[in-house]
């Protein structure tokens, strides 16, 4: 063995055998749709809350599938709090739900030894994932070249990057702030995501706490721009 080939990456992605399997290395390969291993990327895209976030993970999850591609939908702590993808538009499709000692490798593993392929994740409510799930993310793009596709706000009530927001952010190979605009009841952008309770803005408490944008809700959640988000105005009531 030289030492070029003793020093040359171990692939750990296991595309299904076929004409196009090429054994003599990672930078040749080619998976069962064609493309070149190690073409997988991380991308993340953000965004304010009512901006379609899950209605474009749901689009991509369509798009890539009438593609001949198969994937997996995962979500957390979704509105309906139930183990699906659901929007404020009405779209919905089944999802798994991450847990914190879900493991986003062992799950693709796990397929892959029923004999399914997997080609891409659809990470839909990123933000609230764990940092760990974060890291194995990219070492699934990396190591699996298994496409990650994840959605997610950026910050908090309190206008805070969440954790696995901010490590997306270093850790992706794009980053993309969704193009839907979503407007302070001014008429300005909408910026920041003010929790309501009791009629206030609320600047303390935990981190995540399950709301609604109705105002019938009892902790709800607004979009507003900054200005209206640090003086905590909330508009004209009816």
């Amino acid at each position: 063995m030289t030492d070029d080939a003793a020093a040359a990456p171990t692939c750990l992605a296991r595309p299904f055998t076929g004409p196009d399997d090429a054994p003599a290395g990672c930078a040749v390969a080619r998976g069962m749709n064609g493309r070149p291993l190690h073409a997988a990327a991380l991308k993340f895209f953000w965004g304010p809350m009512d901006c379609g976030k899950s209605t474009m993970a749901l689009q991509m999850n369509y798009n890539h599938a009438r593609q001949g591609r198969r994937g997996l939908v995962t979500t957390r702590i979704d509105r309906s709090m139930g183990a699906q993808v659901t929007t404020r538009i009405g779209l919905a499709h089944s999802a798994i739900e991450v847990t914190d000692d879900l493991d986003l490798r062992a799950l693709v593993r796990g397929r892959w030894d029923e004999g399914v392929r997997v080609d891409y994740l659809i990470c839909d409510e990123a933000s609230f994932y764990t940092v760990e799930h974060v890291e194995q993310m990219a070492e699934l793009v990396d190591s699996y070249d298994v496409d990650v596709y994840a959605f997610g706000l950026a910050t908090d009530f309190r206008s805070h990057l969440f954790p696995a927001a901010q490590r997306l952010f270093e850790l992706a190979d794009e980053v993309a702030r969704i193009q839907v605009e979503v407007l302070c009841w001014c008429g300005r952008e909408g910026l920041l995501n003010a929790r309501v309770v009791d009629g206030r803005v609320a600047r303390e408490g935990a981190q995540v706490v399950i709301g609604d944008t109705v105002e019938t809700a009892e902790v709800r959640y607004q979009v507003l721009c900054r200005r209206h988000y640090r003086s905590g105005d909330l508009g004209p009531r009816p």
